[in-house]
């Protein structure tokens, strides 16, 4: 017997999570399998913020931008990038309406938690030779003991060569790793609350142990490291203090999942929203508004230095950008430009994790494959620290998502007294812009091996390039 039962019509008003592999068209799926090749190869390039500027920037050649300060006068179409100090860059696609009107603005940023070499890195103990080090950013000390390790950076030498540095990422090329204490010997350790348990002036690096010389010669385990240095990158001691060398997780990016449904990698947090805005911009030509991408340094630390966005980089590019747009450029035209402007904040925001559900409401928690985040606001607690995006920025967006099928979903930084985050979102909107926060939802956020869903990357993608089209 035919079912004759009617829905209610009051169904229709409902709003009702979806999970985007529902929607996926088969072309889709196989966009994404390609995409996401070409993601987690990003993420092995990529370990650091000097890493990451290097990748954008030679994806923005390949893609026909053009360093800002070899033009002069920018019309539609073209497509321009400005480097600042390697670790943070703007990119511009210049649209068909006048600048003053404001840009549609994409901001990420680049850097990711880690372990930095101390100045004087280097000493022995019990024949062995360790690193010191400063970790940087919010990390779970703990997840970093008894992790295979790779160290990347640069050394800058006196006389002004820049020498750069990778060791443990090819095969057979050595790691590095912080020891863990046994758990038979570690009742003490045990004890004591996660955050006290691993002292942060203890994760020091093994480097070494074999020593230099005889054994009349004093701190020969060190000794013999400054010579492998040496001779392999040309460097001493005293070098090693105007270096900037960071340790991070050696393995590279993986799928995760029988179905391969998942990115597992160090550094999603917020590489994976840096690469797909930098491909959602490369992938459009002359749009309305002007389109412009930041990726920023500092964020994890508060965005301070000439690298974050608290610096006047932002500012100073848009500026460079207007003037060679806009006759008559002044201080009030860039104001102008900046007010009438909207952006996406693109970072990253929790997926609700069914192993530690209670930390979240679920009722606005992000779903893994759930689509793009949109947060209204992030901060802690008492909404500290956030922009919180006005109801006419949210229904702008879900204006252009729902027309762009894009599926979104909204998302918060856990319950409201168990702690929070923040974002890059209250310094573009100090400069009197629309803002909102729009990224993707991670698993093991600021942990060595974050997860991300390819579906949620690739709406992710799909959504900020519909928002500079718009």
């Amino acid at each position: 017997m035919a079912d004759t039962k009617q829905q209610h019509p009051a169904l229709s008003l409902a709003y009702r999570r979806q999970n985007a592999w529902d929607r996926l068209r088969q072309d889709e799926k196989n966009f994404i399998a390609a995409f996401c090749e070409e993601y987690k190869d990003f993420l092995n390039k990529a370990k650091t913020e000097r890493e990451a500027v290097a990748a954008a920037q030679a994806y923005l050649a390949a893609s026909g931008f053009h360093p800002l300060e070899k033009i002069s006068m920018l019309k539609p179409g073209d497509r321009v990038y400005s480097i600042n100090r390697g670790k943070a860059l703007t990119a511009a696609v210049i649209g068909d309406n006048p600048a003053a009107g404001g840009l549609n603005i994409i901001g990420a940023h680049l850097d990711s938690p880690r372990l930095d070499l101390k100045p004087q890195p280097l000493y022995e103990d019990e024949g062995m030779a360790l690193f010191k080090t400063h970790y940087y950013g919010g990390i779970k000390k703990y997840q970093w003991l008894s992790v295979p390790l790779a160290l990347h950076g640069v050394v800058v030498k006196a006389d002004g060569r820049v020498i750069p540095v990778v060791i443990g990422e090819k095969p057979g090329e050595p790691v590095f790793t912080v020891s863990d204490l046994l758990p038979h010997l570690a009742k003490d350790q045990m004890d004591k609350k996660l955050a006290e348990a691993v002292p942060g002036e203890s994760l020091n690096v093994l480097v070494g142990g074999i020593p230099a010389g005889d054994e009349d010669l004093k701190d020969r385990f060190k000794l013999a490291v400054l010579e492998k240095l040496n001779h392999w990158y040309g460097i001493a001691e005293e070098d090693l203090i105007s270096a900037e060398i960071e340790l991070v997780p050696a393995w590279p990016a993986r799928d995760v999942g029988l179905d391969g449904s998942f990115v597992g990698g160090y550094g999603q947090d917020d590489r994976v929203c840096s690469y797909v805005a930098l491909r959602a911009l490369a992938g459009i030509k002359t749009p309305r508004r002007t389109a412009l991408l930041v990726l920023a340094d500092k964020e994890e630390t508060g965005s301070n230095g000439n690298t974050g966005m608290e610096s006047a980089f932002f500012t100073n590019s848009i500026a460079e950008i207007t003037a060679r747009c806009m006759p008559g450029y002044s201080e009030l035209a860039l104001r102008r430009v900046l007010a009438n402007s909207r952006a996406l904040s693109a970072d990253v925001n929790v997926g609700l994790d069914p192993n530690f559900g209670e930390v979240v409401e679920k009722m606005n928690a992000a779903r893994l494959g759930g689509g793009v985040v949109l947060t209204k606001y992030t901060g802690s607690r008492g909404k500290y620290s956030t922009s919180d995006a006005h109801a006419e920025v949210v229904a702008d967006v879900r204006r252009i998502f729902n027309n762009a099928g894009v599926l979104w979903q909204t998302g918060e930084l856990g319950k409201v007294d168990q702690g929070g985050g923040g974002t890059i979102a209250h310094l573009m909107a100090a400069h009197g812009m629309d803002v909102i926060d729009c990224g993707v939802a991670l698993l093991g956020m600021h942990s060595t091996f974050e997860i991300a869903s390819k579906a949620d990357i690739y709406m992710t993608y799909k959504g900020y390039k519909a928002f500079l089209l718009d």
